[in-house]
């Protein structure tokens, strides 16, 4: 009973202390709250929680606030993740749904889910090698140059020009676009190498160098490892939060910049399709132990493909942005369902 009411203490800490970012003192515990015990239970509830590290003092204020390991124990033991009303469902599905390609479904995810939690968010692309070839095209641009295009069960779109050192006429460029596209098309990209690889020996002696360029751009592309890209949305959005990096957030937006850092960071937090949470200096990724990062995985049918997530100050609304986070991966993980 002692340690429900504890944690029930913690919790409206927390909460009030996100909401007004002011150090939450007993009294306006007891005026906010209905905890049902005296000021003087909570007076030693909060110096028993003190004592355990979960909430602490900051300079002279007679109140306290939540510690990253208090903000640990207040995710961990929540019973729900705040729902989301009825119109903010509508808007992710609408907002959303108008979509052309991944490019726009990657760019309408993160400022959707930016201006949801007033965070930073980020998206990682799905991995290439975990999708299909949905189709080939190949099209002539002068005789000894083409455009090889790629397209994934994703929605992915892989442009790339190819210069050959003999000419190609349209009757190549026919019979070598139908011969790639019945070899690997609905295979995975990871098998693409093997399904062509003695190719180019289908085909006359003197048209075999151009085909060979074509199949060497064509594994160029399906190699090439694009899950390696991240896109973020938001970042203005820390500015209203300077004074919860204690006046730092230059390292963050510096950790913003670099690809390879929030790789890492979606990395880090990789658990399938199961919501992680990671808080202050759980984040081990230089210049942001100061911030907390909510991910999730989003799905393509029954694989996850890739992560998607935002980035804030420790003090946060955890159970609403989880919630906003977990929508949006939902609703991208249909969509690219519906694509394939």
């Amino acid at each position: 009973m002692t340690e429900d009411r504890r944690l029930a203490v913690l919790r409206a800490i927390v909460e009030d202390y996100v909401a007004t970012h002011e150090p939450v003192g007993s009294r306006s515990l007891v005026e906010r709250h209905s905890l049902g015990v005296s000021p003087a239970t909570i007076r030693n509830d909060m110096a028993a929680l003190e004592d355990e590290g979960l909430i602490a003092q900051p300079h002279t204020s007679a109140g306290r606030v939540p510690t990253d390991q208090g903000y640990r124990v207040f995710v961990d033991r929540l019973s729900q993740v705040k729902p989301l009303t009825a119109a903010e469902r509508r808007a992710i599905g609408s907002f959303l749904d108008g979509a052309v390609d991944l490019d726009d479904v990657m760019q309408r995810s993160v400022r959707l889910l930016s201006q949801l939690t007033r965070q930073v968010a980020l998206i990682q692309y799905p991995s290439l090698t975990r999708s299909t070839v949905r189709h080939i095209e190949l099209v002539g641009l002068t005789p000894t140059r083409a455009l090889l295009v790629v397209i994934t069960d994703t929605g992915r779109v892989e442009q790339r020009v190819v210069e050959t050192s003999v000419a190609m006429d349209d009757d190549l460029l026919g019979r070598l676009r139908a011969r790639i596209s019945e070899a690997v098309n609905g295979q995975r990209l990871v098998d693409v190498a093997d399904r062509v690889a003695d190719l180019t020996g289908t085909f006359e002696a003197a048209e075999r160098p151009a085909v060979a360029a074509v199949i060497a751009t064509l594994l160029e592309t399906v190699v090439e490892r694009h899950e390696e890209r991240v896109m973020l949305a938001g970042t203005a959005n820390l500015a209203a939060f300077g004074e919860d990096f204690n006046g730092a957030v230059r390292p963050v937006l510096e950790a913003l910049e670099e690809q390879m850092v929030l790789l890492r960071l979606l990395g880090e937090t990789r658990s399938g399709d199961a919501l992680t949470v990671r808080i202050g200096h759980e984040n081990e990724v230089e210049g942001l132990t100061s911030t907390s990062v909510v991910t999730v995985g989003y799905a393509r049918g029954d694989e996850v493909v890739a992560q998607l997530g935002v980035l804030g100050p420790t003090r946060m609304d955890y159970p609403g942005t989880m919630a906003s986070v977990r929508a949006v991966a939902r609703y991208v993980g249909r969509i690219l369902t519906e694509q394939q």
